[in-house]
């Protein structure tokens, strides 16, 4: 592929994941309180709400999130297979796709290990987790400086522009119709794959970091001290 033909296909990609990941902010949102009954039936986790994944054992949810992850790269896969029938002519709607399923994976990951998106806070943060991700670190200062209607679509912005490069030269077999339906399967696989383990990692320490702060509140309160601020 040219240098510029890369850089026309990797700029259409980028407008690609800006939409797709907007329309994810905007429209496509896990409703948390039917993910709930879904962790406490398909799961069987004992818990009222979300609060209650700090008394499990961590294994336990680890378990479920692996499960989050898998059920993302399956039906980002059979998306992939479809719309990679028609090869690079089809690339640009399955990203936009892809990037709402991925964004799906990372909203049920966050919410598995008890960090709900209700406030602009935590909406915030879940964008942060989700840019970690994507391989982008994002400043914590440009969180304190913005409202969030501001901040996400910088940090789409920044997602987008990470995540097309890596997309142009592993899409590039895409091009070629009937084989691409394969490629566009597997990719689409790893994709969700990928960013679903690092958003994982992402939560799980967070959820361990204030696990680990309730366990010290604890034991100043019982030795008379004032308790240590439990924000993450």
């Amino acid at each position: 592929m040219a240098k510029l033909g890369k850089s026309w296909v990797r700029g259409r990609v980028e407008t690609a994941l800006i939409k797709g990941l907007t329309r994810a902010y905007s429209t496509v949102q896990v409703d948390p309180q039917k993910f709930l009954i879904q962790l406490r039936t398909a799961y069987r986790m004992p818990i009222s709400g979300y609060h209650g994944v700090y008394s499990l054992e961590i294994g336990e949810i680890d378990s479920v999130a692996d499960d989050v992850i898998r059920g993302g790269m399956k039906l980002a896969a059979a998306e992939g297979a479809g719309l990679g029938l028609g090869g690079l002519i089809t690339i640009f709607p399955d990203l936009g796709i892809l990037a709402a399923i991925t964004m799906r994976t990372i909203q049920k990951l966050s919410l598995v290990y008890g960090f709900q998106f209700n406030t602009d806070g935590e909406i915030a943060e879940l964008w942060i987790a989700a840019a970690s991700a994507a391989g982008v670190d994002i400043s914590r200062e440009l969180l304190e400086k913005e409202v969030v209607n501001k901040f996400v679509p910088r940090v789409i912005q920044a997602i987008a522009a990470r995540a097309s490069a890596e997309v142009v030269e592993k899409w590039a077999g895409r091009m070629i119709p009937l084989v691409s339906s394969a490629i566009g399967a597997g990719l689409n696989y790893w994709f969700v794959r990928a960013w679903g383990e690092r958003a994982k990692a992402h939560f799980r320490e967070r959820h361990l970091l204030l696990r680990q702060r309730a366990h010290e509140a604890t034991l100043e309160a019982q030795r008379g001290l004032p308790p240590v601020p439990l924000e993450g």
